[in-house]
C-alpha cells in the first residue's frame, strides 16, 4: 500500500488491518527493526512516520482520516511492535465537530496561556498538560500558532516527536504504560492528544461522560518536568 522508500530496504510501511473495525484501516508499521513503543524511535524515524501519514493523506483527500496510536493491551493494543493505525470515516468523528462547536467563540487553543502546565516546545509546537484532562497525565500537543491541516504541516513530524517525549516522562514517573493517542484535523486547531490509561473508565465516567481525575494538572505537570 505504501512504503518508505519505495525501492531498497524499507523504514515504514503502510499495510491493510487484517481485522478493520469499520470499511477502511490501515497499520503504520513504524520501523523494520523490534521496537515496542514510539518512545524507542529515534526523530528521524518519527518524521518519516509523519511523512507516511500526510502521504496516504494526499493520496485520498475524501472523507476524515483519523490517526492514533494505542500503545499496550489495557489500550487496544493487539501486536507488540510499535505502529499506529490509519482509519478512514465518512465524515469528522462527532469529537472534532464539537471542538469546531466550541472554537465559534475564539480558538481556544490559541487562548491557553498555562505556562506553568508546558513541558517542552520544540519547531513551534508546544506539550503541555492538558489542564481539565479526563484521566490523571493527559497531554495535549499542538502548534503555537494557529494551524488547521496537519497533512501539510511541517510541525507534525515535532508533534509526533513531542508525543514520544511526553511518554517518556511518563514512563519515567509511572514506569511503561498504556496509552492512547490520536490526532485531531477536522478544520480547527489541530492537535494529538495523548491519555494514558492509569485508571479504570467506569459508569460515571462511561454512562455520564463525567471524568474524576484525582490529580492536579499543575502536579502532572511538576513530576513530567522533574522527570
Amino acid at each position: 500500500m505504501l512504503r518508505i522508500p519505495a525501492e531498497g530496504p524499507w523504514q515504514v510501511r503502510i499495510v491493510p488491518n487484517l481485522y478493520p473495525a469499520v470499511e477502511r484501516q490501515e497499520v503504520v508499521v513504524h520501523v523494520p527493526r523490534h521496537a515496542r513503543s514510539i518512545v524507542e524511535l529515534t526523530d528521524d524515524e518519527l518524521a518519516l512516520v509523519a511523512e507516511a501519514w500526510q502521504r496516504r493523506r494526499r493520496s485520498e483527500a475524501a472523507g476524515y482520516l483519523h490517526a492514533l496510536v494505542n500503545e499496550g493491551r489495557e489500550a487496544g493494543s493487539s501486536l507488540p511492535h510499535t505502529h499506529s493505525q490509519l482509519v478512514w470515516l465518512p465524515d469528522a468523528p462527532p469529537e472534532v465537530g464539537a471542538e469546531l462547536t466550541l472554537a465559534r467563540g475564539g480558538c481556544p487553543l490559541c487562548s491557553l496561556a498555562d505556562a506553568e502546565l508546558v513541558l517542552a516546545e520544540r519547531d513551534g509546537v508546544v506539550v503541555r498538560v492538558a489542564w481539565a484532562g479526563r484521566l490523571p497525565y493527559e497531554l495535549l500537543v499542538a502548534p503555537r500558532d494557529h494551524e488547521t491541516d496537519p497533512w501539510s504541516s511541517r510541525r507534525l513530524a515535532a508533534a509526533l516527536v513531542l508525543v514520544a517525549e511526553g511518554l517518556r516522562r511518563l514512563h519515567a514517573v509511572e514506569g511503561p504504560s498504556p496509552a492512547n493517542a490520536w490526532l485531531h484535523a477536522g478544520g480547527g486547531h489541530w492537535h494529538i492528544e495523548l491519555v494514558p490509561r492509569l485508571t479504570v473508565l467506569a459508569g460515571l465516567e462511561l454512562g455520564a461522560g463525567v471524568y474524576v481525575n484525582t490529580l492536579r494538572p499543575e502536579n502532572a505537570a511538576a513530576a513530567l518536568r522533574d522527570a
